[in-house]
Parts: structure tokens; sequence; C-alpha cells
């Protein structure tokens, strides 16, 4: 029996609430020994892969403490774990774990490209099943209504695969949530809400990259359920609901009327569900989530980050009091943090599952960069976050920046605050999440809700005479935020909020600061566009076969090609600097 299956057995969800509560009682029980925990966690990597290639090379056998540990391996990023995961898709064994691979996650880097992050059984069993199942803990103990039936949760991340793309070795190569769990590793109860749905398998065929058809479909079988939750992890995807229910509402409203789904009869017409759905698009004009589903109570993903600027607005979409619980804080390659309880962005530190180490986030990372352990990091701080498991991956900086929130029973908890690479074109060295918090202050001050924003450095030629003009040897290079607001602004407020942007910057980047007082920088500048524009960008990145779990906010858009499919016009003015991060959220 595959673990979806197992939905179907009559004291299946009481089994898997006990497995939930039993692995959050576990990880709440290491917070009182985190020193301890952390050094058993690197003893055991370090004795399970000892004689591994990597381990040979670095000395594992000779490695007792944490200090012996930074000494005898180097910072490291995928690129320099890259040749050994290479020869391991290729079939080589005992590489990098003494355990041999049994399915390769693939995660988006900030370049786009498919990495193949190895997934052992060691692995799961140390380091994702606890974390993975702690995780829904908050949301089925105060809304349990999301376990009551099958079809209570629309899950938009899921999307299995019959034929998936594998490595040379014949590993499948897929994403984590394209993973039969339960088949794969043992684990019968491991199977999400929602994922045993109507719409989980899909009636109809499509193609594997069809996503945007994908999509249409669930929404279009979903409307005949009464919803109390749904699942997105990637909250761009959450965030694209209301935008699609009016993008194919007619077509919707039809086929619920006709029996079909895709054109293809399906079960039986409805007549009475879709004259409901058109008096709530004549009645409201506008159809929301919460109009379609009025019992949704909570929704499942990310809640830090670019989502923290349109959240607050986004969940009342989904209707008042809907709460929005946060989603791991977590990568393809391994766990951070997890929530045990319902606050509203932050996690506590997985300490069973990997050693963690932490690097200043103003500072460079580079193999030699000095690190700082869970018992050193100081609250209100951002820093790179580094972590080594039995799975093999060592010292691994996968590029999040995490922010410590507090401490809970003695132990940081922590939330995402971006990506770690700057933007950097005059030496201002601007990271992503001293924008967010510069946009945050700015919508705050204002009380100007966002739908999303995106932004850049560019260069006008006629700004810059005239501050050659003006001082010469400056540039005239300034930062330009695409906003999508949440309702119509007049001038005033845009000025306003473009002037207090500026600012913000400045008071949280002291190179930008520098950059601003030297004329290195022109002011910032806002452009302004329609409520849908964040949505139908991504509509057609997802279009061109990218899945939406991989569609993330990006909030530095160098890219020509990418600004002008955001903002929906000719690029009139070149991108300046070096150093901007195309890419988006962990995956």
């Amino acid at each position: 029996m595959n673990a979806l299956q197992g939905w179907a057995s009559p004291d299946h969800a009481d089994r898997y609430r006990r497995r939930v509560f039993a692995e959050r009682s576990r990880l709440a029980a290491e917070h009182t020994d985190m020193r301890g925990m952390q050094q058993r966690v690197l003893a055991d990597l370090l004795e399970f892969n000892a004689d591994t290639e990597f381990g040979r090379q670095h000395g594992f056998r000779n490695i007792r403490t944490i200090d012996d540990y930074r000494k005898a391996v180097p910072v490291q990023d995928y690129a320099a774990h890259g040749p050994l995961i290479e020869r391991m898709a290729a079939g080589e064994e005992n590489l990098l774990s003494a355990d041999a691979p049994v399915v390769y996650f693939t995660s988006s880097g900030t370049t786009g490209a498919h990495k193949k992050i190895p997934v052992t059984r060691r692995f799961m069993q140390t380091t994702f099943f606890p974390f993975y199942y702690a995780a829904w803990a908050p949301l089925i103990e105060h809304y349990p209504d999301v376990m009551r039936r099958p079809d209570a949760v629309l899950n938009l991340k899921h999307d299995p695969l019959s034929a998936p793309t594998t490595t040379v070795s014949g590993h499948p190569h897929v994403g984590a949530s394209q993973v039969d769990l339960g088949t794969r590793f043992g684990e019968p109860l491991s199977a999400e809400l929602g994922t045993a749905a109507p719409w989980a398998t899909l009636p109809v065929d499509v193609a594997p990259d069809d996503h945007v058809q994908k999509m249409y479909l669930r929404l279009r079988l979903a409307v005949q359920s009464d919803l109390r939750g749904l699942i997105g992890i990637n909250p761009a995807m959450i965030a694209a609901v209301p935008h699609q229910l009016n993008l194919w509402w007619p077509r919707i409203v039809k086929e619920v009327r006709d029996g079909t789904v895709g054109g293809a009869p399906h079960g039986s017409p409805d007549p009475e569900r879709a004259a409901e759905l058109e008096r709530l698009a004549e009645y409201f004009g506008v159809v929301r989530p919460a109009h379609v589903w009025p019992h949704v109570r909570a929704l499942f993903c990310w809640t830090t980050g670019v989502a923290s600027l349109y959240l607050p607005a986004l969940r009342e979409q989904f209707g008042t009091g809907v709460a929005a619980l946060p989603a791991p804080v977590a990568a393809s390659e391994g766990p951070v943090g997890v929530p045990l309880d319902r606050n509203g962005s932050a996690g506590s530190l997985v300490l069973s599952a990997s050693v963690y180490e932490f690097v200043d986030a103003e500072a460079d990372l580079g193999p030699d960069a000095e690190t700082l352990l869970p018992h050193e990091l100081q609250e209100g701080r951002d820093y790179h976050v580094l972590f080594s498991h039995v799975g093999g991956l060592y010292r691994y900086a996968g590029g999040d920046v995490v922010r410590v929130v507090d401490r809970f029973r003695g132990v940081p908890r922590v939330e995402y605050a971006g990506r770690g690479t700057r933007s950097d074109a005059v030496g201002e060295r601007l990271r992503e999440a001293q924008v967010i918090r510069a946009l945050q202050a700015a919508s705050s001050s204002t009380g100007l809700p966002l739908r999303n924003a995106a932004c850049r450095v560019e260069q006008d030629p006629r700004d810059a005479a005239a501050a050659v003009q003006a001082r010469p040897g400056t540039a005239a290079a300034r930062y330009v935020f695409a906003v999508a607001p949440e309702t119509p602004w007049d001038a005033a407020e845009t000025e306003r909020f473009t002037s207090l942007v500026d600012s913000a910057l400045s008071a949280e980047s002291a190179g930008y600061a520098r950059a601003r007082s030297d004329a290195a920088l022109a002011p910032a500048r806002l452009r302004l566009l329609d409520s849908d524009s964040f949505a139908r960008d991504w509509h057609t990145s997802v279009g061109r076969g990218i899945r939406p779990t991989q569609v993330k906010d990006r909030l530095f858009r160098q890219s020509d090609a990418q600004w002008q499919q955001l903002t929906g016009t000719d690029t009139t003015t070149r991108p300046a600097g070096r150093g901007h991060d195309e890419g988006g959220q962990q995956a």
C-alpha cells in the first residue's frame, strides 16, 4: 500500500495525528541539551561517513570536536559538492555518504540550474522525517477540520509523476513534492493532507510540463468541495489562486454545470452549484476565494521574505480571521527550523537533524569564513546558515539568510530573511532582507498595502549627464521599484512611499547610505503596476513549463527580459552594476 492509499484506512487520521504530535514532542525534548545534541549529531555523521571518499580526504576519523571539524572541512556550496554528486548520480558509491541515494531532489539555484540533491534512507530517517511530521502539528492541532475529509485541503504543491526524470544511474531526479515517500522509504503515514483529494490524481491526461492546465483542473474540481485549508509552501502559489479564479471563472462555472473536467465528462452535472457560483460573480463582481470556500481556516506556506509584504492582504482574500501558518525554514538540501507552535514566522532549530553554523550576513562567505554556533547567535541579527548532516552535505552553504527572532527554551528560533546574494552596483552591498524591511517600513508608515514588489538598478544616460555636470566623477545609477498596490495610490502617496523606501534603505544599509551621500546612487524611483501584474508574470513563467513550486518571488530582477515580462513595457534604461540575484526563496 502506498502512502496515498493509507488515507482510505479508517484509523489513518488518528495514527497520522499521533505520529505528528510524537515527533513534535521529541524535537521539543531535545531543547534541554542543545550543545550535547549538536555534538551527538556531529559524532554520528563522522562515524557513519568516515570511510567515504570525502570522509577519508578530510580525516573524519581524527575529528572529535566542532573546532576540529571546522579546521578540517572548508565551508562548501553546491558547486564544491558538485563533482562528487555527479559521480554519485552516475552510479559510484561511498563518495559523500556511506548510504547510497534512493532519489535525488531537484532544487532550482539562483541561476535557474537544477541541482541534484542526494537523498539517502539514513538522511530521511534521521534528518527529514522528524521535522517533516512535526511541521504539521500546529495546523492539525488548532485547525482539526483539515483532517476530517480527504477533500478538506487544496494541496497546491502535490504533483505526482508517473514517469520521473532519472539520473544516469537510473535514480529519480524529482522535486520533493513529486516523490511517493511511502513507496520509496517505507513511510505509510507520509502522504500530506490533501493528497488523497479527488483532484490529487487528475481524471484527464495532461502533459507533464503543462502546469497551467494542471492548476486549472485542480481548481475546477476544488470549487465543488468545502475547503478548510490550503497548502502551498511556496506562497506565490497561494497568491495566484485569487487571480486564477477570476481568470478561469466562466470556464469553471460552465464545466460545473455540464459535469465536465477539461472538456471530458466527469461525475454528474451540478447546475445548483453552478448557479450558486454565478450568483457570487453577479453579486461581488470580483470573485474571492472566501466567496467560493467560506469555511477556509488556514493557509500553510512560507510567511517571511517577500511574502511578508503581501500576506496580510492575501489572507483577507480567503476570509476574515484566516491564519497563515509558517512552513518550515528548509530547503531541498535539509531543514533549519520548524515551528512547534503558532508563531507567525519562526521555527526552532531542528537540533537532531544537522550540525548548524552561522556567519554574519554582512560578511562574505568563503571556505575559511568564521562561523558561530547556535548558542552564540544574537536575537535580531541576520546570518548565513550552514548545515552538515549524515546524508552527505558538509558545512553546506545553501545561500539562504535567516534572522534570529528569539529563543524558546534556550534554542534560537529563526525565520527566513531572504537569499544571501547582494545587489551591488556601486558598493552598496544591499541584501534582500534589507530591501524587504525597507518596503515593510514604507508600507506600514503610509498604510499602503502591497500585492508584491521587485526592484533593479538602472542608469539613465540623461541622469548620468546631469550628475556629472553637478559633480564630476559621480554616476546616476538608482534603484527602481516595481510595485503592485493592493488599492490605487494617488501621486502624493506614491511620492511619500518612494521617499520613505529610500530613507529606510539608508537606515538598513550603511553601504546604501554611503552611496547616496556620495551621489553614487540617485534617489530611488517607483514604477506602479496594476494589481495583477505579478500574478500574470508568475503565470507566464509557469506557462513556459517551470513547475509552480519553483517559480518563487524574486525581489532583485536585473534581467531585461524578466523586468519587461513583469512590467509589460520595453526596457528603456540599462541595468547597472554587478552581483544581482535572479533567484528566489528556498526550494
